[in-house]
């Protein structure tokens, strides 16, 4: 699914980057893909997206991190000590693929 989505996404851009129908059906275009992007449920599911994908990266960190620890040199583990400790309070600085609608 992941290649497909990628497939349409290269074949819309290029559709655009490459089209002889002037700059009406360029701005027409752009403006549907902003009403698309605008979209609540399309919002709502890319910061859901987000946020899961937020999540399997920090157990995915948490687990890597916990089997290969003591093959890792002290400096690569204090820096992911360091990127533990700050994850583990929550993202109060990190609002990346959030948004306030």
């Amino acid at each position: 699914m992941r290649y497909r989505l990628t497939f349409i996404a290269g074949l819309a851009l290029g559709y655009v980057l490459g089209t002889r129908a002037g700059r009406e059906r360029y701005e027409q275009l752009k403006k549907s893909a902003r009403q698309f992007a605008q979209n609540p449920a399309v919002r709502n599911t890319a910061e859901t997206a987000a946020q899961q994908g937020r999540a399997y990266a920090g157990k995915a960190m948490h687990t890597v991190t916990d089997k290969v620890g003591d093959h890792v040199p002290s400096s690569v583990a204090e820096r992911v000590r360091s990127l533990r400790d700050r994850t583990a309070g929550g993202s109060a600085g990190d609002d990346w693929g959030t948004s306030n609608t």
